[in-house]
């Protein structure tokens, strides 16, 4: 009974399997695709609006010598700016990952 599951065991693990992305294998990946660019559009304009607040607020702040404000207003400004970078980077990032996790056997 044990020598049984034991075999079973090794068969479902000596079994090959592989994953190969193909953008044509279902349908509707392009509008997918579509929803993705604009998903990222739509946070690229989140990014520039926060840099534009937060160097607003930087620049009230440091004007009026209100210390918190203008430390608000650089963060704000940094995130925007790295959000922008992680959202142009994102596809670069992903295939990098796929690619090094596809060269493992």
């Amino acid at each position: 009974m044990a020598l049984a599951a034991f075999v079973r065991l090794q068969i479902a693990l000596d079994a090959a399997v592989s994953v190969k992305p193909n953008p044509n294998g279902l349908p509707g990946i392009p509008a997918l695709q579509k929803l993705v660019d604009g998903l990222a559009a739509v946070a690229l304009l989140g990014c520039v609006a926060g840099v534009l607040i937060g160097a607003a607020q930087w620049a009230l702040g440091s004007r009026s010598n209100n210390y918190s404000h203008a430390s608000d207003g650089k963060s704000k400004v940094l995130y925007g700016l790295l959000g922008a970078f992680v959202i142009g980077a994102a596809a670069a990032i992903i295939n990098f990952f796929y690619s090094s996790g596809s060269t493992v056997k």
